[in-house]
């Protein structure tokens, strides 16, 4: 399955984990953590730093979550996705999503590699912003040109 065709495919699968969801208010994990759930998806939010997040209980591992999720957006420092992708093979989440609005995010080629080795698929980067049509002007710009430069061509 292309790139393309696997962001899509996440897109449309409503229940998801969210790895790495700050408890600070104002961050972007957070913000996207919040958008998803405005958007009507089941979003269970994974952090060590917080026990509850905008009314959802926060747990710890993706092998916690019951019923199980479909996908997780990894929104986690590059050091720590290498545990996170071994903690969603461990739970079988066979779908990732490597978040990255700027910098590397939280990809790392060691967890890519993991990924690519056990059967998991994985989108290495991108925001989910990017993807929505109705999305703000910045993200839907900022999405034009990353998808320019990467040959996506959603």
């Amino acid at each position: 399955m292309s790139t393309d065709e696997l962001i899509k495919d996440l897109l449309k699968r409503k229940r998801m984990a969210v790895v790495g969801v700050s408890h600070e208010e104002r961050s972007t994990s957070r913000a996207l953590f919040r958008e998803f759930l405005k958007r009507g998806y089941d979003a269970v939010p994974v952090s060590l730093n917080a026990e509850e997040l905008d009314g959802h209980r926060c747990l710890t591992r993706v092998q916690d979550i019951d019923p199980p999720v479909d996908w997780a957006l990894l929104m986690t420092p590059p050091d720590q996705t290498e545990k996170v992708v071994l903690d969603c093979a461990a739970a079988g989440i066979q779908r990732v999503w490597m978040y990255r609005g700027g910098g590397q995010g939280a990809v790392s080629k060691a967890a890519i590699g993991y990924c690519k080795a056990k059967g998991i698929q994985v989108v290495p980067g991108f925001c989910p912003y990017m993807f929505w049509k109705d999305a703000s002007f910045f993200h839907r710009l900022h999405g034009f040109f990353v998808k320019l430069g990467s040959g996506l061509s959603l």
